[in-house]
């Protein structure tokens, strides 16, 4: 009788981080970054949204905006990437909503976890799976993520803005924020 080994492809990393990361736990006098990209207009609208309640919510939001990723651009994006996290209490990276921007994303906010802040990717719910599969890959298979719905790109501004409102409280959750005054919508 012959023998074979059967490798598991879908085997785990033995260095992988399930954990989430640190809780912002409150917004008050944090500075929360977006990381937005050139292609998903609603990640542009949802993140306007986001970034207008949580200064509503007492934090400071910052933007910076993902470019080319090949040669000398490439190495100048990942360099202004570090830059901007390191200004950071906490970073939001979207928009996972195709196979390289999922990558992109997922890429990204890795680079934010790493220095230990909480970190949340943004991604639909059609590509959600992807996502977490390039987390794990990545050694963080506890990378939080906050899924939105697919398709998003497509609707009108008025519709994401409010799917954007919509997902806001469940958006503080993700990220971990504990400060109810922060959960709890305006008055």
């Amino acid at each position: 009788m012959n023998r074979g080994l059967i490798l598991d492809p879908t085997s785990h990393r033995s260095d992988d981080i399930s954990d989430p990361g640190p809780d912002l736990e409150s917004l008050a006098g944090k500075v929360i970054g977006f990381r937005v990209d050139e292609l998903w207009r609603s990640w542009d609208w949802v993140s306007e949204i986001w970034g207008q309640m949580l200064e509503r919510d007492g934090a400071t939001v910052k933007f910076w905006r993902a470019r080319g990723r090949t040669g000398e651009v490439g190495a100048h994006v990942i360099e202004e990437l570090d830059a901007f996290t390191d200004t950071l209490d906490a970073a939001v990276v979207g928009l996972a909503n195709c196979g390289s921007c999922t990558s992109w994303t997922i890429h990204d906010a890795l680079w934010a976890a790493k220095k230990s802040i909480p970190t949340v990717a943004v991604a639909t719910d059609h590509f959600e799976e992807l996502a977490g599969n390039l987390s794990r890959r990545g050694g963080r298979s506890g990378l939080r993520l906050h899924i939105l719905p697919y398709p998003l790109d497509i609707r009108q501004k008025a519709e994401v803005h409010d799917i954007a409102r919509d997902h806001y409280r469940s958006f503080l959750r993700t990220l971990g924020v504990r400060d109810r005054l922060a959960v709890q919508p305006a008055a």
